[in-house]
Parts: structure tokens; C-alpha cells; sequence
């Protein structure tokens, strides 16, 4: 069968601990050499990602990099989208273990579904032993809030996937990535895709693992910033798909009309021990297989995770009716892709 041309999109800011690993590992993947770029934005590092991305340039032609002055990640992923060439863009992290075949099974699950975009799950992996209760509270619905992507065992059509592998059209028609969005940038762009009546499909053969924050102050910091971004969804296209990105929000503010109202004090302990009591035993049902202290872990997650997202919600509400930020979405033109008609043989499956 004739394969596309793939690019890989992979946005990076101070990446020296994972980039390397991560490039290398996209190299070795088992689609086709010839069919394959691999196009990263740097945000203009300091750590030493820069060398690193030049030594690795300067072995394998097919690596480019591009500066990213931004610093913004969905700047960094349109400054690519503007150079690449290829007919399928596979959008990468740089802090993410992918599985051999996953360039291959995103271009397979896109042919055989017709979807316009494709994805796996998000799949946590763990370094060390905080990490390893992040994973286990992270693997609850009292945490992530029954997202479908989040569960590996998951198929079928849904509103947002993990990262994703998009066919080029997509940004041709529906617009590029919003270059302002800090956070949230693909479930806003998932967001406009279904609205617009594309498709987008959940796989269990695209594996991906991703490692998630090593302490609760990177965690409080990340769903500070997630709920921001969501918020900014919400004020740009006045709606969601799901209720699910406003659920923290939703418990926080109940939590402060407890404390606020003078007679709503009575029901304050009730409330508030009945949260307490649900998720220590969702942390016992995740994580006492790893052991009581790791559960232990898990029961101060769920809190953290909730209480950052619900004022980073509240935070972004206030922000982005102030100060609206956004413009109608550029849309990618002038095709920078070398079209080829060469027909190259399928890779065996590993």
C-alpha cells in the first residue's frame, strides 16, 4: 500500500533530561524511514535542550528544528504545522514513552475508521514512589472524571484523545492550534473539530505512556493551569462538550457557599466528611495494592487535583471576561509538503 508522509509535531521548552531519549526512540519507530519527519519547536531552551537538539540534527536529516520565541506550545506546534510536509501530523510530547508502532497503528487507525483525528490513551507511568500514587489516583473517575481517553481498555469515537494523529486537512478547514491557549490548546481544537462534524476515535493499539508530576506542588501547579485553560474554552466558544471540565469548579464553589453562608454551617461537616470519607476509600480501591502509604498519597491527590483546577477555573473565569484574548482561527494554506507517488511496502507489525 502507498503510506503518507508523516510528521511528527513536537513542541519542547528545557527538555535536556527527556529529549534525546524521546527523539531517539521516535527514530526507531517502524514506519518507513523515507516516510517520515520529525519537526521539533524548541522555545527557545537554556538548559542545554538547543545542543542537544542540534547534535541530533546534524546526525539524521530528517530532524529539523524550529524556534518557537513564544514559548507557548501551541505557538510552537503552528510554527511546525507550517513547514511540514507531511499529509499526516502526528503530534508528539517531549516527556512521553511511545511504543514502537505508534506512528504506524495512528496512520492504520486513521485509514480503517475514516476519522479525521486519532489517539490512544493516556497512559501514566511511573519513576518514582509519588508518581506511582499519581498513577493510581490519576486511574480514578474522582480524579479525572470519567474522561474516556484516560482508560487504556476504551474504543470508539469521542470528543478528545491523548496528543493525536491528524490528517493535514484538519488545520486546513477547521484552523490551526489557538497560539494564545497555554493551556487546554487540544481539547479546544478537538472542540472545534466536532463542532465542524469531524471525528475523532480512541484506539487501544496506540499506545503512549506519559510521566506525570513528582510532587504536590507541580501537581497543584499543572491543575491550576489546566483549569485556567478550561475556563478560557468555556468563555471562547460558550459551551462544552461534556460538563466534565467544570466539575472541580463546581465543588469548589458548593465548598466556599458552605463555609460563606452563615446557615449553611450546619451541613459544613457533613459535607466536608463525606468527601473526605469517599476518597479515601476511592484512594484504598486504587492504590492499597501499592501499599497503605502510597494509598495514603493518593487520598491528598484527589483534594489537590480538585481544589487547583476549581480556583484555576475560577481564576480564568474572571481573567478571560476581562481580558478576552482570542482571534478567529488561522487556517494552514500553501501546502509545504512534497508530494510523492512512490509506493512503498507496509511494515511487518512487530
Amino acid at each position: 500500500m502507498s503510506l503518507p508522509l508523516v510528521t511528527v509535531a513536537m513542541p519542547c521548552l528545557d527538555e535536556r533530561h527527556s529529549i534525546e531519549a524521546c527523539i531517539r526512540g521516535v527514530l526507531t519507530q517502524d514506519y518507513p524511514p523515507d516516510r517520515l519527519e520529525i519537526l521539533v519547536a524548541d522555545g527557545m531552551s537554556t538548559d542545554g535542550t538547543r545542543d542537544i537538539l542540534g547534535r541530533l540534527a546534524g546526525e539524521d536529516e530528517r530532524i529539523r528544528v524550529i524556534d518557537n520565541p513564544a514559548r507557548i506550545q501551541a505557538a510552537g506546534l503552528n510554527a511546525i504545522l507550517k513547514q511540514a510536509r507531511g499529509d499526516v501530523i502526528v503530534r508528539m510530547d517531549a516527556h512521553c514513552d511511545y511504543q514502537r508502532d505508534y506512528v504506524r497503528k495512528c496512520v492504520e487507525v486513521l485509514e480503517s475508521t475514516r476519522a479525521d483525528n486519532v489517539g490512544g490513551a493516556q497512559r501514566p507511568q511511573a519513576k518514582t514512589f509519588f508518581q506511582t500514587a499519581v498513577c493510581a489516583a490519576l486511574g480514578s473517575p474522582l480524579a479525572v472524571g470519567g474522561a474516556r481517553y484516560r482508560r487504556p481498555e476504551n474504543e470508539g469515537f469521542v470528543d478528545t484523545v491523548f496528543l493525536g494523529a491528524f490528517r493535514r486537512r484538519v488545520f486546513e478547514t477547521v484552523g490551526l492550534y489557538d497560539p494564545r491557549a497555554i493551556t487546554n490548546e487540544d481539547a479546544e481544537l478537538n472542540q472545534r473539530l466536532v463542532r465542524d462534524g469531524g471525528r475523532i476515535y480512541l484506539s487501544r493499539d496506540i499506545v503512549v505512556r506519559y510521566y506525570p508530576r513528582g510532587s504536590f506542588r507541580g501537581l497543584a501547579r499543572q491543575y491550576f493551569r489546566y483549569g485556567s485553560g478550561r475556563a478560557r474554552t468555556l468563555l471562547k466558544h460558550g459551551a462544552f462538550l461534556s460538563v466534565r471540565p467544570a466539575l472541580p469548579f463546581m465543588m469548589v464553589a458548593a465548598a466556599v457557599a458552605l463555609l460563606a453562608a452563615p446557615g449553611l454551617h450546619p451541613l459544613a461537616p457533613l459535607a466536608f466528611g463525606l468527601y473526605a470519607l469517599v476518597a479515601g476509600l476511592e484512594a484504598l480501591r486504587v492504590a492499597a495494592r501499592h501499599g497503605l502509604a502510597k494509598a495514603a498519597i493518593a487520598w491528598a491527590i484527589f483534594p489537590v487535583v480538585h481544589v487547583s483546577h476549581g480556583l484555576g477555573f475560577a481564576t480564568g473565569l474572571v481573567r478571560y471576561t476581562l481580558a478576552r484574548d482570542w482571534a478567529p482561527p488561522e487556517r494552514l494554506t500553501g501546502p509545504a509538503r512534497r508530494r510523492t507517488t512512490a509506493r512503498i511496502q507496509q511494515p511487518r507489525s512487530a
